[in-house]
């Protein structure tokens, strides 16, 4: 009841601004009022373009985050675990390529593998409620009708968001509401392989380029302290981006990390040349 009630009054007030609004009109300019409307459209038009472009660059970013990140843990580990069985440099060089080559082309592939799927059944979920659409119009009602049931609302707001949903865009809305999938804002896997590849290939130069360029002695544990400040950072990056606690997401980073290059040192020491 306190729900009809707030609706009840919500559509009042909706309609007295209505009537004020009719009134100036007749006493004003309509083409001021047209042109106040297309503006209003226009910032709409914006809005929608830059919520797209936003949605677009997260995942990107997250994608990339995560390129990164494999590609310093997996090259840090194969680097040192060679390092730890040879001092010959160019051994050391050419096995770090070759993780990295292989790497960056696993890491783009599982990208693109893995969104082309998210995109095939988001792409198939609008394509069954379009057919349902098309086919009988009563029960899409009704299915968006229990969605918005589900996801909390009261009946009469459940009933008043229906109906006005199938005044604008009920594709929209019964995607939206049933599969929380954005409508026509679907993941690019391109993008995503794309970026997994270069994010790699980035992730592997600190590992890459420390224990080339310092020399045997120091080559080691200058490589482990330059990686352990990389995963603190790509561990407090993607923590910001999934708007989760920083200070865990770094040290369990750096834990898998360490872990790993002291196992292939480990390793390495045992096939040690």
């Amino acid at each position: 009841m306190p729900c009809f009630f707030g609706k009840v009054e919500k559509g009042l007030k909706i309609r007295i601004v209505e009537l004020f609004s009719d009134s100036l009109k007749s006493l004003y300019s309509p083409t001021l009022f047209s042109i106040m409307e297309r503006k209003e459209m226009t910032m709409t038009e914006i809005k929608h373009e830059i919520d797209a472009n936003f949605a677009g660059r997260l995942n990107i970013l997250r994608a990339g985050v995560l390129g990164a990140n494999d590609g310093i843990i997996s090259i840090a580990g194969v680097v040192i675990g060679v390092a730890s069985a040879t001092s010959n440099i160019w051994i050391i060089f050419l096995s770090g390529l070759a993780a990295i080559l292989a790497g960056a082309f696993s890491m783009a592939g599982g990208e693109y593998v893995s969104v082309s799927t998210q995109k095939d059944t988001e792409e198939a979920a609008v394509a069954r409620e379009q057919l349902l659409l098309d086919k009988d119009i009563e029960s899409a009602k009704q299915s968006l009708y229990a969605a918005y049931l589900q996801n909390g609302e009261c009946e009469t707001s459940a009933q008043l968001l229906t109906n006005k949903a199938f005044l604008k865009n009920p594709l929209k809305a019964l995607v939206e509401e049933k599969y929380g999938i954005e409508y026509e804002e679907f993941t690019n896997p391109w993008h995503a392989a794309i970026s997994s590849f270069i994010a790699f290939v980035l992730g592997s130069l600190p590992p890459m380029l420390s224990i080339t360029v310092f020399p045997s002695d120091y080559r080691i544990p200058a490589t482990v302290f330059i990686v352990a400040l990389s995963l603190l950072v790509t561990g407090y990056t993607s923590a910001k981006l999934g708007k989760a606690p920083t200070k865990t997401a770094m040290i369990r980073n750096l834990c898998i990390g360490l872990l790993t290059m002291g196992v292939t040192y480990l390793f390495g020491q045992l096939f040690s040349i």
